[in-house]
Parts: C-alpha cells; sequence; structure tokens
C-alpha cells in the first residue's frame, strides 16, 4: 500500500495538477448554474469581494488524486472518494443555503431546542454519516468505523473552523507533507496535499477561498488518513483530541491564540498579505 517515494511525489504532482485543471473549469460551469458564479461570492476578512468556487475545485480534486493515484487499493480510493465528495457536498450546502445566524456546535444546538433545523446542523449529520461511510469502505466495522467516521467529521469540522484567514487552513494540510514522504502507510494523504499544494497560490493572493465546501472536503480527507494510518489506539486519542479542540472553539477564538503565540503567527502569516487588524 505505501509505494515507493518518487511514485508518491509523482501523485501528489498529478493530483496538483488535475486540481489546478478543475480550478480553471469549475467557474464556467459556474456560469450555468442558477444564480452563476456570483452566488458563490463572498465577503472576506479585508471586506473584499472573493470567489468560493475553490471550495469545488478542492472536493473534485482530492477525489481525482486519489482516483488518479498509483497502488492505491480500490477500497481506498473507493473511500477517498466518498469521504471528499460527500463532506464537500454538505459544505457546499451551507456555504448556498446557510444564513450565518447559528454559529458553533452550540448555536446549531440551540436552534434545534428551538424547533430550527439549521443548515449546519444537516451539515454535522451528514459529515458524520460520510465519515461512517468512507470509513466502512476502507475496510473499518463495528465501533472502529464508528469512531474512525466521528475523527472524519471532527477533522472536516476543524479545517472549517481555521478557514478565517487566507491559507490557514492548507497549511494545515501541507504540514503533513514530512508524513506522506516519511510513513510508509500515509499514502492517503497523497490526494489532500496535492489538492493543498495547488491552491494555496490563489488563497494566499486572496483571489479564492476555500469556503465550508473546500475546508470539510480537505478535512475529511485528512481525517480519513488519520484513521486508516492508525490503530484503535490511535484511532481513539485523535478523537479525543477532536473533540477537546471542538468543545475549546466554543469558547477560545483560534485566530486571536494564533495572533498571541509568535511560531504559529509567523506560520499563520507567512505568504499572505499582512492582516488589516494587525496594521
Amino acid at each position: 500500500m505505501g509505494g515507493h517515494l518518487p511514485e508518491r511525489v509523482r501523485n501528489v504532482l498529478v493530483t496538483a495538477g488535475a486540481t489546478r485543471a478543475l480550478a480553471l473549469a469549475v467557474a464556467p460551469v459556474a456560469d450555468l448554474l442558477p444564480g452563476g458564479r456570483e452566488r458563490w461570492e463572498r465577503t472576506n476578512h479585508r471586506g473584499e469581494t472573493v470567489t468560493l468556487l475553490e471550495g469545488p475545485a478542492a472536493a473534485l480534486g482530492v477525489a481525482a488524486g486519489a482516483l488518479l493515484a498509483r497502488r492505491l487499493p480500490p477500497r481506498l480510493r473507493a473511500a477517498s472518494v466518498v469521504a471528499a465528495l460527500g463532506a464537500g457536498a454538505f459544505g457546499a450546502l451551507d456555504d448556498l443555503t446557510g444564513s450565518g445566524a447559528d454559529r458553533g456546535l452550540r448555536g446549531h444546538l440551540i436552534a434545534l431546542r428551538t424547533g430550527r433545523l439549521t443548515t449546519g446542523a444537516v451539515k454535522i449529520v451528514g459529515l458524520g454519516v460520510t465519515g461512517w461511510a468512507a470509513s466502512r469502505l476502507a475496510g473499518l466495522r463495528g465501533g472502529d468505523a464508528l469512531v474512525s467516521g466521528a475523527v472524519v467529521a471532527g477533522m472536516a469540522n476543524l479545517a472549517n473552523l481555521l478557514d478565517l484567514r487566507p491559507g490557514r487552513t492548507l497549511k494545515l494540510v501541507l504540514l503533513h507533507a514530512p508524513t506522506l514522504l516519511a510513513s510508509p502507510r500515509a499514502v492517503m494523504l497523497v490526494a489532500p496535499v496535492g489538492a493543498a499544494a495547488a491552491l494555496l497560490p490563489d488563497d494566499l493572493g486572496e483571489r479564492s477561498m476555500l469556503g465550508d465546501t473546500g475546508a470539510n472536503a480537505l478535512g475529511a480527507a485528512l481525517g480519513l488518513a488519520a484513521v486508516v494510518d492508525s490503530g484503535r489506539l490511535g484511532r481513539l486519542v485523535h478523537l479525543a483530541g477532536l473533540i477537546a479542540v471542538t468543545l475549546a472553539s466554543e469558547k477560545v477564538s483560534f485566530t486571536d491564540l494564533i495572533a498571541r503565540t509568535p511560531t504559529m503567527r509567523r506560520l499563520d502569516e507567512l505568504g499572505r498579505r499582512p492582516d488589516p487588524s494587525a496594521l
């Protein structure tokens, strides 16, 4: 399953090329959909208008990378495609129809208590089902599949929580590149790493952004790679960590935390224009 290092580098480059091609193709396709590409436009942290079409390119790029990768067993190809496209689809639902009024896990739970079903709540359930289905396709069963599905969903959510500044989520993905090169079992990282590398320049340049669609897809792919590369104890540790971080996010601003931590701040700011709030 591991493959040789040159082959993994080739697979990353193939994924990057496919993702780049998809990024160029999604805008003309979006013009044909109701609302056109304007429906995918949002205002970023600077108050500038950018496109969310990077998100569909990310989801499709991860799926394409898994399908094109050499020496990846069919069950893992299928699992990767389901994780990326499933998480991306539920992210797109939130991108296109979510109001943004109810934020965070607590906000969605409060809405449910008052009888309102938010798109965010639908996405939470959808990510869990997607993670479980991908884990089953990867060969996990019973409790292992449930834990792994929760890890996939939790990582998809974490990637989305971090996507508040240009390049932040993509850098999280690219930080896994050394693991891809060092671990013989980390072949599942090929697709998300290749897709992230292709999208980083436009994201840092603030020409496009991942949105929920892209962040959820990349996070789900990372989560799936983690559960495939781990034993039962490792999956439980991943899940415990994700639960802790998710609960902390209800009370702590990750952006403020990063700004107060010198090493994290330097990595976060690397390659992008200065943040106007820091000027």
